[in-house]
């Protein structure tokens, strides 16, 4: 499910990684990019290039962080939710589409393992 999402999602037509840098700006709010680095897996450098070429874009920005003067954190623009909200507009419509390819019998199916998966997700992530 998870490769059909990303292969799915081609607004702003962002990597993977930058996609879910967005999504987790958006959702947890500014953030330093060593934690970034951490979160995703990456080098502290290369989430540093990442970021400039997301902030040239215009998705995201960049501010003194007012805890500690020597750092920066980076959140979210208003483009970059934007890009954000098509992406998911633009899942949710493949994802109908595939549904109604299927029968019935898949669909319902799939709606009864939903909130199976939903815990599933908040026991990993958290609610």
């Amino acid at each position: 499910m998870l490769r059909l999402t990303r292969e799915m999602s081609t607004a702003g037509d962002l990597s993977s990684t930058a996609a879910s840098v967005l999504y987790r700006l958006a959702r947890s709010g500014p953030s330093r990019v060593t934690d970034m680095a951490h979160a995703a897996g990456v080098s502290q450098p290369s989430m540093s290039q990442l970021v400039g070429r997301l902030e040239q874009d215009g998705l995201v920005d960049r501010a003194v962080d007012g805890d500690d003067r020597r750092a920066v954190l980076v959140a979210i623009s208003d483009p970059g939710r934007a890009v954000i909200g098509a992406r998911r507009a633009q899942r949710a419509a493949l994802f109908d589409e595939a549904l109604g390819r299927l029968d019935d019998g898949d669909r319902v199916a799939i709606a009864a393992a939903l909130p199976a998966l939903d815990r599933l997700v908040d026991a990993v992530v958290g609610p």
